[in-house]
């Protein structure tokens, strides 16, 4: 295993850091699909803490940083397809009921999910992607609701290369203080969320107006 990398493992969180840095020597690209594909469908696993540690990765010569945007993204986008047949086959009830039995995540969870995409929709998707537990959940509801599957595919992947390309550049950057990244990942989560109360703020008062000036 390269040194750097393996010195990475001790960092906090070391049993998660230590078996993706092992999974990513060994198999590279690939490897960093599968840990951030996981991240989907098993939501405790942080891509706060995953992401930094590809582009991390990515500057010590395990693979290049576009392998590893391409990777990652395409691991996000093949767990959220995942997660979304799920939410088709299994229906509202039985998906609520399969929540309740994975650890660490509440059933709790995939009502504000599934509330968020009644209310945002296709907004819901795509910036959902930036939002923690919603990124995991969030295709849940978008397969129980049967969303076309090509507007799903295209909102997650531009979400999932967005949200992916900040972490693992952050974690490219940093080099073995990719850390870090982990540290500081709520600001951006909070700006996203701003963000979004900004828009949604801003496309009501732009309807109001215009029916205003219709009445009038």
């Amino acid at each position: 295993m390269n040194l750097l990398l393996a010195q990475a493992a001790s960092e906090p969180m070391g049993g998660l850091a230590g078996w993706a840095v092992s999974l990513m020597d060994s198999l590279g690209g690939p490897g960093a699909a599968i840990i951030v594909g996981l991240d989907n469908l098993f939501p405790p696993i942080p891509s706060e803490l995953v992401l930094p540690l590809a582009g991390f990765s990515a500057s010590q010569g395990t693979f290049t940083l576009v392998e590893a945007l391409v990777w990652t993204t395409f691991g996000s986008v093949a767990g959220a397809i995942i997660v979304y047949y799920l939410g088709m086959l299994l229906g509202r009830d039985r998906t609520r009921r399969w929540m309740a039995k994975i650890p660490l995540v509440k059933t709790s969870d995939f009502d504000k999910t599934e509330a968020w995409f009644q209310k945002h929709g296709a907004k819901a998707v795509f910036l959902g992607r930036m939002v923690p537990i919603f990124r995991s959940l969030i295709s849940l509801p978008a397969g129980i609701e049967r969303m076309p599957f090509w507007r799903f595919l295209a909102l997650t992947t531009v979400g999932s290369l967005i949200w992916n390309t900040v972490f693992v550049l952050a974690g490219y950057g940093l080099g073995e203080s990719w850390h870090i990244v982990e540290k500081y990942a709520g600001f951006f989560q909070y700006f996203v969320i701003a963000a979004v109360a900004i828009a949604i703020t801003l496309f009501v008062v732009t309807r109001l107006r215009e029916k205003n000036r219709t009445n009038a």
